[in-house]
């Protein structure tokens, strides 16, 4: 086996949710080759929404190559959206990475990096539709892939992208033998997703979004759509 390591870049900022993060990192880092890489856009700690906090390896400003990119979500996701300099060393990752992939809301940010033009791509049930105001084509699963693209739906749909990753590398004996030795075996109550859901419980999650908080969720990426589209002349 050749000793090159598969190098995974994880981009995490304040405020994203920590299982967007660990659940995939735990799965792909138990790949032999893997070297799992925290990256972000300073040395500073990035607390996460859950206040754990977690400390980067390396920075954007880095000249770091990496053979898989991975963004974590969060409802912060609308600060990273705006950031050129972020967005920037998205795009110049896409260029050589073999896979660039994201969990939860960290696809609207690749989003606004112009990386999902085109194409099909998963996000949270919540903030799913704002796929289409950068070229995306919004999908309700769990996992979509499209071309090199990988986009994991809510939260805990990390974890499945993981083994999906671990199954293309090292095929399904490997796949399902790291599956056994996490446990991974999830029997949840029903309702995970708002197609399952009971109508009432939907409304709960909604309602604890204010209205406030909506429209102002909704400036902040119609600026990024603004931006995305002034760059890519839509």
């Amino acid at each position: 086996m050749s000793d090159k390591k598969f190098r995974i870049g994880f981009f995490i900022f304040p405020g994203m949710t920590q299982l967007d993060f660990t659940g995939p990192a735990e799965v792909l880092g138990m790949m032999p080759d893997a070297e799992v890489v925290v990256v972000a856009k300073t040395m500073d700690s990035v607390r996460a929404s859950n206040k754990l906090a977690f400390v980067p390896d390396r920075t954007i400003d880095d000249e770091d190559i990496y053979d898989m990119i991975c963004v974590a979500g969060g409802v912060s996701c609308t600060d990273v959206m705006t950031d050129t300099k972020t967005l920037n060393w998205l795009r110049r990752q896409a260029e050589t990475a073999q896979y660039i992939t994201s969990v939860c809301t960290g696809s609207l940010i690749l989003a606004a990096a112009g990386l999902l033009e085109g194409r099909r791509a998963g996000c949270h049930w919540a903030w799913i539709d704002h796929l289409e105001k950068f070229g995306a084509t919004p999908v309700r699963e769990r996992v979509v892939t499209d071309g090199n693209r990988i986009t994991a739906g809510g939260v805990t749909a990390g974890i499945d992208f993981g083994f999906r990753i671990v199954e293309q590398r090292l095929g399904r004996d490997v796949a399902e033998t790291l599956l056994l030795g996490i446990e991974y075996d999830p029997a949840p109550l029903s309702g995970g997703i708002p197609e399952t859901a009971r109508p009432e419980i939907v409304k709960r999650i909604r309602d604890a979004t204010t209205p406030e908080t909506r429209a102002k969720r909704a400036e902040v990426i119609g600026k990024a759509a603004f931006a995305y589209e002034t760059v890519n002349g839509a």
